[in-house]
């Protein structure tokens, strides 16, 4: 197949680099650039793909693998490549000292960093050890579809790693520089409980950001002449779910347990709920009759009660879970998509909806998405729709307007 304008473009930029963030909307064919980028480096003896483990090692044998992706662009030219998932870099420290010692010995080795969202926050064992590597190594790339996912500080650590000098600054003076931010302290009545949480409000100087990191950055839209066609339907819970989703709500929106309220209890809560419904008969009907072939099929699910029961009830669907398979999947051949459980992470939504919706894709794409009939059914579906997640939602609702919500 045929270099795409835009993939012709991205190489062009930065076949004279040895650093490149390659920030291309999920689906453009950022795979392909990075095989070209690397096979035009001469004698090089190692490739280090650092990616989600699940791109890698994919839970289902019938999802293509990031592997099998790069081979059909042809595979590195290369004896030596290795992919290693990230979160197996932060968990195993024998695969650190393993790849340490293979990427101290190489003679030229390029260091791919996949998903390079998932090395935002600095302190991260997994970013620190990638930073050691980069160190190491003269040729590196990161790719990502979108490279800010929180705020503007997620740049500093993807940057830093690609080569400090880009930036050279601190985290402290990038977030000096480029936000502007205000710093709140909270005091609970009758208790000696405070806290202080800091809030960028805005941001500054985006210009002078933009020619320090320009050079090293390609970014490109995706367009395609088909639709995302979305369906909404919703289901109902029987009586005895109703009765727990009730249960659920009473005994976590008191006054004790929400006095401090948090991000954290309110999750527990809203994902207690929605666990108590999450495999309702109904929602077993609708997907059956939404469904016109299994083997084109994909089903999100957000619990492994759910996702269980998916995979016996569509045997020939690819049922996968939010958070490892809507990353770096190429699904072309399953234009179909159902969300069985609702979340909060308008990411994990988003990132999902580009594992079919992509260059190769010739079908138009269908989401089915199933709302429950209670109120934290329409909670999700609105946060959904005006892409807010869980934090920005929570920083806008009391308990009362909460507790009459659900």
């Amino acid at each position: 197949m045929n270099l795409l304008p835009n993939q012709t473009k991205a190489i062009t930029k930065h076949l004279s680099n040895k650093v490149a963030a390659l920030f291309m909307k999920m689906g453009t064919g950022k795979t392909r650039v990075t095989v070209e980028l690397v096979n035009a480096i001469e004698k090089v003896d190692l490739v280090v793909w650092v990616g989600p483990l699940r791109s890698i090692k994919p839970l289902d044998e019938r999802t293509p693998s990031i592997k099998e992706e790069i081979a059909k662009w042809g595979g590195f030219n290369c004896q030596n490549v290795v992919y290693v998932g990230i979160e197996t870099l932060q968990s195993s420290d024998r695969t650190y000292l393993q790849l340490y010692k293979q990427i101290a010995t190489a003679w030229r080795c390029v260091l791919i960093v996949d998903e390079s969202i998932k090395i935002k926050n600095h302190d991260a064992k997994r970013t620190q050890r990638l930073i050691t590597f980069s160190r190491m190594v003269e040729y590196k790339f990161i790719l990502n579809g979108e490279p800010i996912t929180r705020d503007l500080l997620d740049i500093w650590a993807q940057f830093h790693f690609l080569d400090p000098e880009i930036l050279n600054m601190s985290l402290s003076e990038f977030k000096n520089t480029f936000c502007k931010y205000t710093t709140i302290t909270k005091s609970f009545p009758g208790t000696h409980k405070s806290y202080t949480k800091e809030f960028i409000t805005g941001y500054e100087n985006i210009d002078y950001l933009y020619s320090l990191i320009g050079e090293y950055v390609f970014e490109c839209d995706l367009d395609l002449n088909i639709q995302k066609i979305f369906e909404t339907k919703t289901f109902s819970l029987s009586d005895d779910e109703q009765k727990e989703y009730n249960y659920i709500k009473e005994t976590y929106l008191d006054d004790e347990k929400l006095m401090a309220m948090n991000n954290n209890i309110f999750l527990e809560m809203t994902q207690k709920m929605q666990h108590s419904y999450s495999c309702s008969e109904e929602k077993f009907e609708v997907v059956e009759d939404w469904i016109t072939d299994e083997s084109k099929t994909i089903i999100y699910c957000l619990y492994v009660v759910s996702f269980e029961a998916c995979k016996a009830r569509f045997p020939d669907a690819l049922v996968l879970n939010y958070k490892t398979g809507s990353l770096s999947l190429n699904l072309q051949e399953r234009p179909y998509t159902v969300y069985f459980d609702q979340t909060f992470d308008w990411g994990d939504v988003s990132q999902s909806q580009h594992r079919n919706y992509r260059t190769g894709q010739e079908n138009d794409c269908r989401y089915l998405r199933l709302v429950a009939n209670v109120g934290l059914g329409k909670l999700y579906f609105d946060n959904n729709q005006k892409k807010l997640g869980i934090s920005e939602y929570f920083k806008s609702i009391s308990k009362k307007q909460l507790k009459k919500i659900l």
